[in-house]
């Protein structure tokens, strides 16, 4: 049985929870699905510089999970930006 799942801080919630490439329509696109948690990865490392140890610390989490967060966040936004996919930002945690 799994250890239930620690709240992970996230201090600041996208303005916008949608991105698209341009002349292309909505109905046209794939879309990949990025959390808020894997946004929030994403902010205090590469936005913000922070270290794996400091940002696993700031979001209340392992840095081991911190890790696999941050993985598939990239991962998702080079799949979008590669493969011209719209993302979307969602919030599982409400």
């Amino acid at each position: 049985m799994p250890r239930p799942r620690l709240c992970r801080r996230i201090r600041k919630k996208p303005g916008v929870t949608y991105f698209k490439p341009a002349g292309v329509r909505l109905t046209e696109l794939n879309e990949i699905i990025l959390r808020v948690d894997e946004y929030e990865a994403i902010r205090l490392q590469d936005l913000l510089g922070l270290s794996q140890e400091e940002s696993a610390k700031k979001m209340n989490i392992s840095q081991p999970t911190f890790y696999r967060l941050i993985s598939s966040a990239r991962k998702k936004i080079a799949d979008a930006i590669i493969n011209g996919k719209a993302i979307k930002i969602i919030d599982i945690f409400k």
